[in-house]
């Protein structure tokens, strides 16, 4: 028996019109997506999907890449209409102009192309999906459009029903064992006074009630999650709107076992109050001395582990003799500059 609010979206088009960024905007978009399934296993993965409670939107990119098995995509469309299925279709195109630039800036082949031309395939794969095409409920032509175009016209037909929210994963860590190469965003919070030099909270961390209270009280501490929570409220909505989801805010102290830990945890509460979903991770929680050189054995791997990531050597206050190179003067790559956004891919 068909579950009526079982839906099922048909993804096709011509090759390199958007069918692979279509199905990632469908899978941020909660959708269950299988690619290139062939048609006629289309209903047993309904029956397989549909008695499971955490899958109600099944999304299935097909198109002529499944050579002789794409030809009975009509067929299978129309039985599953009969019985019942609720399946929608969205089609996507472009230019012949437009898909010629694509492939060539891909330089994957086209599925169709073989020893001909690819103006050719492109030709062939069209006719071939005329009659698809003429019975799609929504056709989308990305000539003129960009990754992020199209991201936003899937997003808002197909998104599933819910309050979009900003997925923020708020992460400790010390600046001594260099700064996470997935943040987004860095804080430093070096200016609070340090509990590591007040005896009783040396071994405790920041998720203890007297070193939070000890770093929270401190002048300023409670103004900069202030002034920080109210910039990612402010962005949250912009990071949706552009199709970004996640972002990773990074708090960072001396060691990562103190300020920094207080702040994150403080932090998480205020943006979870202000409807974000919250992960909190704290890196460096085992804290250390401040000379990475009189650490036990564990603790120099973790120390010469994020050397390497960082390629540079962080300063130590007890090493007086030791190089202390920035990364500005080092001439290596550091995390600190981060690869430049990828533009996406029309695949």
């Amino acid at each position: 028996m068909n579950n009526p609010n079982f839906e099922v979206l048909i993804v096709t088009g011509m090759s390199g019109a958007g069918r692979s960024t279509a199905a990632r905007a469908l899978e941020d978009a909660g959708w269950f997506v299988v690619d290139n399934l062939p048609p006629s296993l289309l209903q047993s993965t309904i029956d397989l999907l549909q008695p499971r409670p955490d899958v109600q939107r099944l999304a299935v990119v097909v198109d002529v890449r499944g050579g002789p098995l794409f030809s009975n995509l009509v067929s299978v469309t129309q039985a599953l209409r009969e019985a019942h299925v609720n399946v929608g279709i969205v089609f996507l195109e472009a230019s012949e102009e437009v898909l010629v630039r694509r492939f060539e800036s891909s330089r994957r082949p086209h599925p169709l192309q073989e020893d001909g031309t690819l103006l050719d395939a492109l030709r062939e794969e069209r006719t071939m999906l005329s009659a698809f095409r003429a019975g799609a409920d929504m056709v989308i032509d990305t000539s003129t459009k960009s990754v992020h175009d199209l991201r936003r016209i899937i997003e808002a037909n197909y998104r599933t029903p819910g309050p979009d929210s900003l997925r923020v994963s708020v992460l400790s860590f010390g600046f001594k064992y260099g700064i996470p190469v997935d943040a987004d965003m860095v804080a430093d919070v070096r200016f609070l006074p340090n509990p590591f030099w007040v005896p009783e909270m040396r071994e405790q961390t920041g998720q203890d009630s007297e070193v939070s209270s000890y770093v929270l009280s401190r002048e300023g501490a409670l103004d900069v999650l202030d002034h920080y929570s109210a910039i990612v409220n402010l962005v949250a909505e912009g990071y949706v709107r552009e199709g970004k989801r996640y972002v990773t805010i990074g708090i960072g102290c001396t060691g990562g076992k103190h300020r920094s830990v207080a702040m994150v945890e403080r932090l998480a509460e205020m943006l979870r109050e202000a409807g974000h979903q919250v992960v909190v991770q704290h890196r460096d929680p085992a804290g250390s001395e401040p000379c990475a050189k009189q650490g036990s054995g564990a603790r120099d791997r973790q120390w010469w582990h994020w050397a390497a990531v960082t390629a540079w050597r962080p300063p130590c206050v007890r090493c007086a003799g030791s190089p202390m190179r920035s990364p500005r003067s080092s001439g290596f790559p550091t995390t600190a500059g981060r690869p430049g956004a990828f533009a996406g891919n029309w695949g």
